[in-house]
């Protein structure tokens, strides 16, 4: 990437693992135009206070966030509760556009759909809406691209572009409920459950994701009233956000892409282990299950030869037992390449192995179902800010390619596996 100084409006840090590499992380978004206020951006005394400042009645704000929540719509027409004279200089005023359908991926038989969806300020982001038989699952974007950097994911070697607001996270929700009941997807179909899995480090976006989780959850007029454990925030490993996310009292489902036991291997896989480890994010994992009693998802991305030995899945279970029992689930998930990956999925075999090691440990444990990889919509495929895709695969190709020169290293049993297996066999239950 440019040398930090060449754009003020991005801080990016270069930490440096123990092997000495230096990595480049982006944490703030590129200087851009705000997204306009909107009124999913605030709380209900907020809205309320605004109208108020605008000359209307508090009460006002209550009715509108009906419409947009409950009623899912923004056409004043259909806000026949509010005054003709005016109504729609005051929806405009309070619920201005903030996205534009751009085009659509269809995939498993019409019951995934891909939408690339266009912001104010021409930044592109993608959802992804996977119809089930009795409902819907929506992965959306908390970032325009991503700053974690991670070598096998598109999002991550595409960089990151800008972060969303908390109304433009909820605003694809609101339109992807639309597209579900409208019956596009086959039939009429309610968006239940939500995973922040798209395009974007939730967690390198906390305000703004705190903000929407608050929209998601609270019952209407302040939001959808969708259930807490239907709603999933992913996070590649920022312990402090983790612990904070833990007291805020929305006991919403954590994963964590762990990807990697160890901390040699995840340094290379996942860049962010270099500020924090694998213990420091197992424990911040851990204390989020004690302080919401909601059960973390442990996220493994099996990689054929790189991470799906069967010691692995030995040391991941020391890992998790050493910290208690029942406190977390592992989903395997098999490698979605991206373009220009060098690496591919685990073969069957040995993902079976995988997850009978775990098994037999006492590990809660489910291969996860993958949906739209036949149109870059699986996890880690999303990139749609880079339009010559090109560029994407060469830069995961040579990412590949460093960690590659270390794969002897990587494939190797640590000396001390017994000892460290021995230590999570006499974890207590939690």
């Amino acid at each position: 990437m440019k040398n930090q100084h060449a754009n003020p409006g991005v801080r990016q840090v270069r930490p440096r693992n123990e092997s000495g590499r230096e990595l480049t992380l982006t944490f703030h978004e590129k200087r851009r135009g705000k997204p306009p206020r909107h009124l999913a951006d605030l709380d209900r005394g907020e809205r309320r206070e605004l109208l108020e400042q605008m000359g209307h009645p508090g009460f006002r704000a209550d009715q509108i966030s009906a419409h947009y929540f409950t009623h899912r719509t923004i056409d004043p027409d259909r806000m026949t509760d509010l005054p003709e004279n005016g109504r729609e200089e005051l929806v405009a005023a309070v619920l201005p556009p903030l996205m534009e359908r751009v085009s659509s991926q269809v995939a498993d038989g019409g019951k995934t759909l891909k939408v690339l969806w266009k912001l104010h300020d021409g930044v592109v982001v993608e959802s992804v809406l996977m119809a089930y038989p009795d409902r819907a699952t929506l992965c959306l974007s908390s970032q325009a691209g991503c700053g974690m950097a991670c070598p096998f994911c598109a999002t991550g070697q595409a960089g990151l572009s800008r972060n969303l607001s908390a109304a433009e996270i909820v605003e694809q929700l609101r339109r992807n409920m639309e597209i579900a009941e409208s019956g596009e997807l086959g039939a009429p179909r309610r968006v239940t459950n939500v995973v922040f899995m798209g395009m974007g480090e939730p967690m390198a976006n906390y305000p703004a994701v705190r903000e929407a989780l608050r929209r998601m959850i609270e019952p209407a007029p302040e939001g959808f009233g969708m259930s807490a454990r239907n709603v999933t925030v992913s996070t590649v490993g920022l312990v402090p956000a983790i612990k904070k996310l833990a007291l805020e009292g929305m006991p919403v489902t954590l994963a964590v892409s762990l990807h990697a036991p160890d901390d040699g291997l995840r340094d290379d896989l996942i860049p962010i282990n270099s500020r924090y480890k694998v213990g420091e994010l197992l424990d911040a994992a851990r204390l989020y299950f004690v302080k919401t009693g909601r059960r973390v998802s442990i996220e493994y991305a099996l990689i054929k030869d790189m991470n799906d030995h069967q010691w692995r899945a030995q040391l991941l279970a020391a890992e998790l037992n050493r910290r208690g029992r029942g406190w977390a689930h592992v989903n395997p998930i098999p490698l979605n390449p991206t373009p220009g990956s060098i690496w591919t999925a685990s073969t069957a075999a040995a993902t079976r192995t995988f997850v009978d090691t775990l098994r037999a440990e006492g590990i809660s444990t489910t291969v996860r179902d993958t949906r739209g990889s036949d149109i870059d919509g699986a996890c880690g495929q999303l990139a749609a800010e880079v339009v010559d895709r090109d560029n994407v695969a060469r830069r995961a190709k040579k990412a590949q390619e460093a960690v590659e020169v270390r794969i002897m290293e990587h494939r190797a049993e640590p000396k001390d596996l017994a000892q460290q297996l021995a230590a999570g066999r006499r974890g207590t239950d939690g």
